[in-house]
């Protein structure tokens, strides 16, 4: 790989590791950043490992803060779509995953930025759980882009903020261990992927730790305001690579 390709590998795997330590949404520019040089399929098989291994670090940190009615609508729908990525990966053209990648997260970023502050509580449902779930497992089995599907379901629920990031952690914990079988599979977790794998898992661990501490102490507002416009920037990048 090139200085630059490293060089965005590592920004991404710390964007992976703050995510699993409860800044979810950040774990979201980690397939767009690392796509703006690579195929975004390779960048999803390199980044799949790092996902688990910083879902184990998530997992401790938040092992006793997670709502089980929440995973238990969410998760059926998610495993579904996996399987309905897996079944359609051999058809689905790189253009349209580098746009769709894009789209996600423009579309995501736009809704944050533009949306009222106030919102109706809600509670969790079966029916909601399985559509948005199946939309982040196969969202997140294409390019590890769950988050904006996922985030469409649990905001509204008004979870308090260290229960929010649990439970998304323990989501996406299992989502990820799911797509293993699937990954290796197709290919996508080969010699070369998983030696930069290798590499990008301590950067990511270690993150892990300073996603957790920014739960606590951040003003979050201003945080997600942060990585809101640095998302919409970079996805609005991916749109124009697909569209030309």
């Amino acid at each position: 790989m090139t200085p630059e390709a490293w060089a965005l590998s590592v920004v991404a795997a710390v964007a992976v590791g703050m995510a699993k330590g409860g800044l979810s949404m950040v774990g979201m520019l980690g397939v767009p950043v690392m796509a703006l040089v690579m195929s975004p399929v390779q960048a999803a098989g390199i980044l799949l490992p790092v996902y688990i291994v910083s879902d184990m670090g998530g997992l401790i940190a938040y092992r006793r803060r997670f709502d089980r009615r929440v995973l238990a609508t969410a998760l059926p729908g998610a495993l579904a779509g996996i399987g309905l990525g897996w079944a359609t990966a051999s058809i689905v053209p790189e253009a349209f995953v580098t746009g769709l990648v894009g789209l996600i997260g423009a579309v995501f970023a736009l809704n944050a930025l533009t949306r009222p502050a106030g919102r109706t509580l809600r509670q969790p449902h079966p029916g909601r759980g399985s559509f948005w779930g199946l939309l982040a497992g196969f969202t997140s089995f294409v390019s590890h882009s769950g988050a904006p599907p996922w985030q469409v379901y649990i905001q509204p629920l008004g979870l308090a903020p260290l229960t929010f990031a649990g439970t998304s952690t323990v989501f996406f914990a299992v989502v990820n261990a799911a797509k293993l079988p699937p990954y290796w599979a197709l290919g996508q977790l080969s010699a070369g992927n998983l030696r930069v794998s290798a590499v990008l898992v301590p950067l990511a661990f270690a993150s892990v730790w300073i996603g957790v501490r920014l739960v606590r102490i951040m003003p979050m507002a201003v945080f997600y305001r942060f990585i809101t416009w640095t998302l919409l920037l970079v996805s609005l990048r991916l749109l124009w690579d697909a569209l030309t």
